[in-house]
């Protein structure tokens, strides 16, 4: 299939989701403030791999993917209801850390950043 049909059933799909997390799934595993960070569909559209990032600490990200398996087929149900599509890929849900990684490598920056200017602060005097 081609890869820029490919493409936009992804962001169709993470569009999807995303609206469903906002709005329509309302288990109270899901906390944290979930966001879809990206999705990836498989060239035969059985799969949707789901990337979600979750604001919280370890149990909260454990309960959120808990609580989307348990609505995957909820949310396989809407993105077919939504997206006009032959075969409706299954939803594949993924902890992505990106952010938290992200936030980490900022802080390890500011750190070594505060420490030069400390050792040029002492230098000067």
């Amino acid at each position: 299939m081609n890869d820029k049909r490919i493409n936009r059933i992804s962001e169709e799909v993470r569009k999807v989701v995303s609206d469903l997390l906002l709005s329509e799934i309302k288990d109270p595993r899901i906390s944290g403030m979930p966001s879809v960070n990206r999705v990836n569909v498989t060239k035969d559209l059985k799969f949707a791999k789901i990337y979600i990032s979750v604001l919280g600490n370890e149990e909260e990200k454990v309960n959120t993917i808990k609580g989307l398996e348990s609505a995957k087929g909820f949310i396989r149900k809407e993105i077919g209801r939504r997206i006009d599509l032959r075969h409706v890929p299954e939803p594949l849900f993924y902890l992505d850390e990106t952010i938290e990684h992200a936030i980490h490598m900022l802080k390890l920056i500011d750190e070594v950043n505060n420490g030069m200017h400390e050792r040029e602060a002492d230098s000067d005097e």
